[in-house]
């Protein structure tokens, strides 16, 4: 049975959601603050994957986020946010969070993108392989990425659309059909601007110039293509 953390002060959401996922097979933590959760996330930090409310009483879920990626917790996260703070969730995904849904929501699609989140944290890497372009290496069994010999850090969001664009070497990929991959089908439910999230952060990382990008290249109004 999946655990998961579920980081959120209203009380009446809070025994709705848990009696709702609970009935769908998923074990179930709550905390109402953030410092009840990181006592949670040091007590008992074998979460499958984390659901944080935005504002909490004690400050806001994107510094705890930006805490767990610190320490090279790869744990899916989920941000619950409210519609005006929509926009703002775009910090979180540069904080290190892979998805989020605006509030109301439908159970049925939390339940999907949690259980998407949670088939691609838990799918096997290849036996050994290995992914190269120029001086970048991504060691599948490992997970690990390595330019010039030098590890880089990256979310688990991160890592999968660097795989899925070495992958597909020299192929241009639309916008839907990178959203279809990563988001196992669920394209529709995830922002679009946060795939050109993702894409910046990896021109950041990769890129000598990411302005000027000559690896991760964007073809004007299709889509995504990896140039070695």
């Amino acid at each position: 049975m999946d655990k998961l953390l579920l980081l959120e002060d209203d009380i009446s959401l809070v025994e709705g959601l848990c009696y709702s996922l609970k009935k769908n097979g998923f074990q179930m933590e709550v905390a109402r603050t953030i410092r009840e959760a990181e006592k949670k996330l040091g007590e008992r930090g074998d979460f499958d994957l984390l659901l944080f409310d935005v504002t909490l009483p004690d400050g806001n879920s994107f510094s705890l986020c930006e805490k767990i990626r610190e320490r090279g917790d790869m744990v899916p996260i989920i941000f619950l946010t409210a519609s005006e703070e929509e926009t703002s969730v775009i910090f979180g995904l540069d904080c290190g969070g892979d998805d989020y849904i605006t509030k109301p929501f439908k159970l049925g699609e939390l339940c999907s993108r949690i259980r998407a989140l949670l088939r691609r944290s838990k799918r096997p890497q290849g036996e050994g392989g290995c992914l190269k372009s120029g001086n970048l290496t991504v060691n599948l069994k490992e997970g690990r990425v390595r330019k010039n010999g030098e590890i880089l850090e990256f979310t688990g969001a991160e890592y999968r659309l660097l795989c899925l664009f070495l992958e597909n070497r020299g192929r241009i990929l639309t916008r839907t059909m990178i959203l279809d991959k990563l988001w196992d089908g669920a394209g529709s439910y995830v922002d679009d601007n946060t795939l050109s999230v993702y894409v910046r952060r990896l021109r950041e990382k990769l890129e000598e110039n990411p302005s000027c990008p000559k690896r991760l290249v964007t073809v004007r109004g299709v889509g995504y293509q990896w140039e070695e």
